[in-house]
């Protein structure tokens, strides 16, 4: 049932992306993060800090969105957070850690 939801979750998270590119990101991350958990590579403890992670991502995009222009400063924040999460994704699911 939690696996269920917290697919649901996911994919509820991965169609509300504000921009083309984030989307493509945002999918490309969401098959990673979910590649990991059917793998046994992610805990649920660093599952659910990396949907966190996505989560305040988007939540960047549309608040940099809201007032219809994205300042290049916004722009570079959001290049950032995107690059970050890459990161944390790559090392939580090579950490040696596995699901049990």
């Amino acid at each position: 049932m939690q696996a269920k939801k917290f697919f649901t979750v996911l994919s509820f998270l991965l169609c509300s992306a504000a921009a083309v590119s984030a989307q493509s990101a945002s999918r490309t991350q969401h098959q990673r993060i979910k590649q990991g958990v059917k793998s046994g590579e992610l805990t649920r403890h660093e599952t659910k800090t990396l949907v966190k992670q996505q989560k305040e991502t988007r939540q960047d995009v549309r608040q940099a969105k809201a007032d219809g222009i994205i300042t290049p400063g916004e722009k570079k924040e959001i290049r950032q957070d995107k690059r970050k999460s890459n990161r944390t994704i790559y090392r939580t699911k090579h950490n040696n850690r596995d699901r049990n």
